[in-house]
């Protein structure tokens, strides 16, 4: 098999999965800070007065990601850009809005918000090998999305694709989105992730608390995000659940 079937059998394969491989880089990357905490008491006691900080550090570069899913989202119309794993669905091109100046702004969105909680474990190789798996990860699932578009909409894409980069955004040529932005949408299919992400930082948090309290203060901001991240999570599945008030046509 030529390697460009390769890739596209690959990228297809991982696209179906995409939602596994994260799973497992944040349950290695929590033993690692754990094993920081544990083995390098005096790092951790140095920086101690400005972990909490360090850690909002983080949580920003996290939020930073999040902001770039949720604005292509929010721009975006009826099956585009959306988390379905079975097979590429594109029933339009999306061309305006994050869309002029990048190819692929959910998964730069993904990206920052899993380097922000790469960053917790303060382990340099971690975060080094987590760039590394996540571009050979992922720039197989961009290219057989790709290769879909390439094949659905012809010079279409072509000739959109030709002047905006993959993954790294340029900052001219911006073209103003073509739909309204949508907060229903926004609230359907966003609301995991942002719970997630709370929850993670606040498992590392309680977690690095537990292994070294002298070292780890609890950061009760975070806590509280969580918390109530959690409760309005649950709150709207039941909403979802039992009524059509967060459906918008065409989104």
């Amino acid at each position: 098999m030529a390697l460009q079937e390769t890739f596209e059998k690959q990228g297809n394969w991982l696209f179906k999965y995409r939602g596994q491989l994260p799973i497992l880089v944040l349950i290695v990357g929590l033993g690692i800070y754990l094993l920081n905490v544990w083995k390098q008491g005096e790092f951790f006691s140095s920086i101690s007065p400005w972990w909490i900080y360090y850690e909002f550090f983080c949580l920003l570069v996290s939020l930073l990601g999040v902001f770039v899913r949720v604005y292509t989202v929010g721009h975006t119309p009826a099956n585009t850009s959306g988390r379905n794993t079975e097979k590429q669905v594109a029933d339009t091109l999306n061309k305006t809005g994050i869309y002029s100046m990048v190819r692929h702004p959910l998964y730069l969105g993904n990206f920052l918000m899993y380097f922000g909680i790469s960053l917790l474990t303060c382990n340099i190789w971690f975060i080094l090998a987590f760039i590394l798996v996540f571009w050979l990860y992922y720039e197989r699932i961009m290219y057989a999305e790709e290769q879909f578009l390439r094949r659905k909409f012809g010079d279409e894409y072509l000739t959109w694709s030709q002047d905006i980069p993959a993954f790294f955004p340029k900052f001219k040529g911006f073209v103003k989105p073509a739909l309204s932005f949508s907060w229903k949408k926004i609230i359907k299919k966003e609301k995991n992730g942002v719970f997630a992400l709370f929850l993670i930082f606040c498992v590392f948090d309680l977690a690095g608390h537990w292994i070294r309290p002298e070292y780890i203060h609890i950061n009760w901001t975070i806590i509280a995000l969580a918390v109530l991240t959690g409760i309005s999570y649950v709150v709207i599945k039941i909403i979802k659940k039992t009524s059509g008030v967060l459906d918008k046509a065409g989104r």
